[in-house]
């Protein structure tokens, strides 16, 4: 996607569309980009001077310009389309193999790693520190975490701006996920018709939530004899506790439906995700999300088969450890605008950024945070290969001056016609 939270103030991209200029939302656009892809146009990016070719899709009753395959890093750092080069996080050894994106329908295609039907058998569990198994891919398919990297990256859930502050809610979060899952498709179907969200919460809609809940969910009911249909969930976690049977997670604005854990998961869960779950338990304003494959018993209960956690702060922007906690806290406090780098299917033994500022002028700058743990990989690796890059030294070092602001672009403030 290439939307930014609605009613919130950021740099607004203005698009050349047959010889004329216009921002999002300005007289005359939405026209402008129906009658674009009706007639297979590209319209143009105009952050650049020479510009930037784009592509219209369709996004449910309209229609949506977004960039091209392989085009974000082309674009001027404070462009709402601007996207990070691949090579700085997980996402670049997944295109063109596990996401494969088609301009011409604006379908996105994905192969995934983990199953969607379920037979009978044990429960799943995907490690967490991308040393084996599902998380750590060979970039061929996304990993169940892979899948989750690449939905918050594309409903934009990384990328943080000033303006954000205090706007970023759970009925926005839901929202751009499921605008994001439109036009993705895996193994054939629709992902957006197995993907479940809590809704935000009402005392006074609870029995039309319900209602909503449990005719997405009926496709997962076990029927005796046949291969069981998994629904996928993004959720907020609020606890995970014993039960009367097992264990089982509780999710927030979900308070009548918890979902059971088997006792064999609940093991692995601690076990494989020790690091998040100590960092989630470190701090009353970390979040935590989990996106997990469930399915519904023949009673309609549902239970978790397989699942994968990512703590977030309180503005929903994914952590892995303190130190990088520390920066993204810092970067919003001081009012930076900046996207958070993912790791998708990369091992902690990969060398990934921790984010990029797009603040600071015609480059945008890449920011690495070197840890005790990683035996001075990424001090070496930013020598050798991105000298312009920041780069903090956590082993006995406090962290050093963030880079400087500079002022957007002319071409980004460029006057507009409508």
């Amino acid at each position: 996607m290439d939307t930014s939270d609605q009613g919130i103030t950021s740099p607004s991209a203005v698009y050349e569309i047959s010889g004329r200029r216009f921002e999002i939302g300005a007289r005359g656009f939405a026209e402008a980009i129906a009658d674009a892809h009706a007639a297979h146009q590209r319209p143009r990016c105009l952050c650049l001077a020479e510009g930037v070719e784009m592509y219209v899709a369709r996004l449910g009753e309209g229609y949506i310009v977004k960039r091209m395959p392989d085009t974000g890093s082309r674009h001027a750092p404070d462009c709402p389309s601007y996207e990070p080069p691949a090579e700085v996080s997980g996402l670049g050894q997944l295109l063109g193999s596990a996401i494969t994106e088609d301009p011409a329908t604006g379908e996105t295609t994905l192969k995934l790693d983990f199953p969607l039907t379920k037979m009978p058998g044990r429960s799943q569990m995907p490690p967490a520190g991308g040393e084996s198994g599902s998380v750590a891919s060979d970039g061929s398919r996304l990993s169940l975490r892979g899948l989750l990297h690449y939905l918050w990256d594309q409903a934009e859930l990384t990328r943080w701006h000033p303006g954000f502050a205090g706007k970023r809610t759970w009925a926005t979060v839901r929202r751009h996920l499921l605008q994001a899952a439109e036009q993705k498709f895996a193994r054939g179907q629709s992902l957006q018709s197995r993907l479940y969200i809590p809704e935000f919460f009402s005392v006074e809609q609870r029995d039309a939530i319900s209602a909503r809940r449990l005719s997405h969910w009926v496709r997962a009911i076990q029927t005796p004899g046949k291969v069981q249909q998994l629904m996928l969930m993004i959720c907020e976690v609020k606890e995970i506790v014993p039960a009367r049977y097992g264990f089982k997670a509780v999710v927030k604005h979900l308070p009548d439906q918890a979902f059971a854990i088997d006792e064999r998961l609940y093991w692995r869960l601690t076990r494989h995700f020790e690091p998040e779950l100590a960092l989630w338990g470190a701090s009353d304003a970390t979040r935590m999300v989990m996106i997990s494959t469930f399915r519904l018993n023949t009673v309609g209960a549902p239970a978790i088969v397989e699942m994968s956690l990512l703590p977030v702060t309180a503005h929903w922007l994914p952590v892995e450890n303190a130190f990088d906690q520390q920066l993204i806290d810092t970067m919003v406090g001081e009012s930076r605008s900046f996207v958070r780098c993912l790791r998708y299917g990369l091992s902690q033994s990969q060398v990934v950024a921790t984010a990029v500022l797009f603040d600071t002028g015609s480059r945008a700058c890449p920011l690495y945070v070197s840890t005790p743990g990683d035996d001075g990989q990424i001090a070496a690796f930013v020598e050798a290969r991105c000298p312009d890059a920041w780069l903090w030294q956590t082993c006995g070092s406090d962290m050093p001056p963030l880079p400087g602001r500079a002022s957007r672009s002319a071409a980004a403030t460029a006057p507009v016609a409508a």
